[in-house]
């Protein structure tokens, strides 16, 4: 199992690129990457076009983002997700409730 984390910011924007599986074993490295670029007023946007796989604590990964980023006035947005991530996010309710762009 493995994840490919690419971050680019500049001034306000950070994208990041993943590439991989969001999982139990990845899923700490990734929060702990992301989470201190969620402390400014940032908008985040997360390219998941080569993400093969998203388990629950990868989904929880993108709520504390959310709440941390909306704390700080920031944003988060999700794109480029496979139809199979995008029902993920559908079933579960979060595309909605989180307000996240879900292309």
């Amino acid at each position: 199992m493995n994840l490919n984390i690419d971050i680019n910011q500049n001034n306000e924007e950070v994208s990041v690129l993943l590439a991989g599986e969001i999982d139990a074993f990845t899923a700490p490295s990734l929060r702990e990457e992301l989470l201190p670029l969620a402390e400014g007023k940032n908008t985040m946007i997360i390219n998941l076009k080569d993400v093969s796989y998203l388990d629950s604590t990868g989904l929880g990964v993108f709520v504390g983002l959310f709440k941390k980023l909306k704390e700080n006035g920031g944003e988060l947005r999700l794109i480029e997700l496979s139809d199979r991530l995008k029902r993920l996010f559908e079933i579960t309710g979060l595309g909605n409730i989180m307000n996240i762009s879900v292309n």
